[in-house]
């Protein structure tokens, strides 16, 4: 089945070198020779302020930028979130681009109906890198901010089932491992997440 995916490429460094890129870049291979559609956000790139008040969040209009990438998050059926592990969670950046992107009425009904989560029907892989061994982040700092995403956002929004990735110890410096991660995520883009844990 052909799917619509949007790739929110979350690192703040829009230099090319980075690993998340080169992730990103393989799903996106796999996934079109799948046959899949694929928009990325590449929040990086994005030039939008921080929400600072209560009142602007509820009821304030979202940037153009933001709008944007609201528009291809609505047109995906498929989210593909890739980020490094910066200060044990999210990169701030990243963190405000969510505070803006996924506000009450886009993501969910307003603060009075908060049960009305308007991206239901959206499935989702998180993609995180980190210098650590994956198992230490998951088991020894119990993976909370991988938990408040997966639940305080976009599980707040409907946003289901979500699928992990932990991309441990990056700045090992063996190519095979690197190899061997960007052949799995190219798997999972050609099935676009279909039966993969």
């Amino acid at each position: 089945m052909q799917r619509t995916i949007a790739i929110i490429q979350g690192h703040p460094d829009p230099a090319a070198e980075r690993f998340t890129r080169a992730l990103q870049a393989a799903y996106m291979e796999g996934a079109r020779a799948g046959g899949h559609e694929v928009r990325v956000i590449d929040v990086a790139t994005l030039d939008f302020p921080l929400v600072r008040t209560k009142d602007e969040w509820e009821n304030g209009e979202p940037p153009p930028p933001i709008m944007g990438a609201q528009a291809i998050i609505h047109w995906a059926d498929h989210l593909v979130i890739i980020y490094p592990l910066w200060a044990g969670s999210m990169p701030a950046l990243l963190k405000a681009f969510f505070e803006q992107a996924f506000r009450p009425r886009f993501a969910f009904g307003d603060t009075r109906k908060m049960k009305e989560r308007k991206l239901r029907g959206r499935s989702a892989r998180i993609v995180i890198t980190m210098g650590m061994p994956a198992f230490v982040y998951r088991w020894f700092f119990g993976a909370h901010s991988l938990k408040s995403l997966e639940r305080n956002i976009l599980g707040f929004c409907g946003i289901g089932p979500i699928k992990v990735s932990l991309v441990g110890s990056i700045d090992d410096p063996d190519p095979a491992k690197r190899r061997k991660w960007l052949e799995k995520m190219k798997a999972y883009g050609t099935a676009a997440d279909a039966g993969y844990l």
